[in-house]
């Protein structure tokens, strides 16, 4: 049976629910940097599932929306467009239909990275962050609902046919330490379960999930739409070893080309990170999305002196959608000579003395997206390789990595490039990948195509 709540009653909810109401954190204090996904950073955050009641968050301009569980007599299903809809963080009055008005996360940021050790990403590119509903006021509501904290976003995507969507995502929305699954997992579930549009009830013959691609492809779009290495290079600030520039040059040359002054975010000094914040009229998903200025305090960048650095030098190799060609800077000369490597870096593969892609975490070979990071450690007559996954080894006859693998001793030619196996540099794979596609590498020339590892180090 329906419930019904009248507005008159909001002013009781507000004192009987307020312990539910929004975390008090200012974007400053929000941070969600994606080398820390299993923190909570607020841990006052209550996890509010939309089963039950919870209470409006303060807006500013007032804004009093009201929602009690998942019933259709209060949270009304949204058609294909909106009817005269409002723009959130704007109403005076409560709002019931909170699938053509978001709230309390009104205020939506499009958030971006800028990495640099190790870098992530492209080098003449931002990478995505995130799609962060903010509640009007500098505070936030985080993991909303535990039971659609999906945890195969890929496998998801692929479902719905975004295999586009994927490729994309995978140049331009990874993790710096090459878990992509885990991150964007993370950002779905702490952020794309609070925005109230993205709710199956506001679907007309939901199918399961259907709002998993809707949420990556709008984060896709506005990325998109929001070219910061482009507009901070046509006002003459790129990045640069030995360069600074001021806040307010960044802040200027940003807040001219969004509508609206942006978050700027430094560590140690140096540029990494960039907020721009919406306020929306409509749905997440069909809806307009209108630049504003920052909700919240500001980050912490000094006035002047800000660093910008390139990404050049510490190349996690990437490639664009439109190639299945990874494309590469040169790096670092790789340490180790006549059979050993030491330190960090990549696994490029080569095939027809081509580079194409590399080793992902778990030993299989991608060519697109972002490379993992492993670390070589000298051994007795050889080195031997980890990646995030675990030790790496050949297991039954393919190169493997994770927990439960046994660690082989690969060797390297006198350059101190080539990965060998039993002294030799061949490794073999059934054909080349494309698209999200993952291969298996192995050792035995039963399969066709022939590649060579090459290290590139870091």
């Amino acid at each position: 049976m329906a419930t019904h709540v009248s507005v008159s009653m909001l002013s009781l909810l507000l004192l009987l629910y307020n312990p539910l109401a929004a975390s008090s954190l200012s974007p400053s204090a929000a941070v969600d940097h994606h080398n820390n996904i299993n923190n909570n950073n607020n841990p006052d955050d209550m996890a509010s599932s939309r089963s039950a009641a919870f209470a409006l968050a303060a807006l500013g301009s007032a804004q009093a929306a009201l929602a009690m569980g998942f019933d259709a007599g209060i949270f009304e299903r949204a058609s294909a467009s909106c009817s005269s809809p409002q723009l959130s963080c704007h109403n005076t009055t409560a709002v019931q239909n909170l699938c053509c008005f978001n709230s309390p996360g009104g205020a939506l940021l499009q958030t971006q990275f800028w990495d640099t050790s190790p870098q992530t990403g492209p080098v003449d590119s931002w990478t995505i962050h995130g799609l962060w509903p903010d509640n009007c006021d500098g505070t936030y509501q985080a993991n909303c609902d535990a039971d659609r904290a999906y945890t195969n976003i890929t496998q998801i995507l692929q479902a719905f046919g975004q295999d586009d969507l994927l490729s994309y995502m995978q140049t331009y929305w990874p993790d710096y330490q090459g878990n992509d699954e885990s991150f964007w997992e993370h950002e779905w579930a702490k952020h794309g379960t609070c925005i109230s549009t993205l709710d199956p009830n506001c679907y007309t013959n939901y199918q399961p999930t259907q709002e998993v691609p809707d949420f990556f492809n709008k984060v896709v779009t506005l990325f998109k739409s929001l070219p910061t290495y482009q507009w901070l290079s046509d006002a003459g600030i790129t990045p640069s070893s030995s360069k600074t520039y001021t806040l307010s040059q960044i802040q200027t040359a940003l807040s001219k080309q969004h509508g609206g002054q942006v978050y700027i975010g430094c560590a140690s000094g140096a540029l990494d990170e960039i907020w721009y914040f919406y306020n929306v009229k409509g749905s997440v998903q069909t809806g307009t999305f209108v630049p504003t200025d920052i909700v919240g305090s500001n980050g912490k960048c000094p006035s002047s002196g800000i660093k910008y650095l390139p990404k050049t030098g510490s190349s996690s190799p990437t490639s664009t959608a439109a190639s299945s060609t990874t494309t590469i800077s040169t790096g670092t000369t790789p340490t180790g000579t006549g059979g050993s490597l030491s330190g960090t870096g990549y696994i490029n593969v080569l095939t027809s003395g081509t580079q194409k892609g590399c080793l992902i975490s778990a030993g299989t070979w991608y060519t697109t997206g972002t490379c993992a990071t492993y670390t070589a450690t000298p051994s007795s007559n050889g080195f031997t390789l980890k990646s995030s996954k675990g030790s790496c080894g050949i297991s039954n006859g393919a190169f493997t990595c994770g927990s439960s693998v046994s660690a082989t001793v690969f060797g390297t030619d006198s350059s101190g490039q080539d990965v060998e196996f039993n002294g030799s540099p061949n490794f073999y794979a059934d054909s080349v990948p494309s698209g999200s596609t993952q291969v298996t590498v192995y050792t035995s020339s039963s399969h066709s195509t022939l590649l060579q590892l090459q290290w590139q180090g870091k």
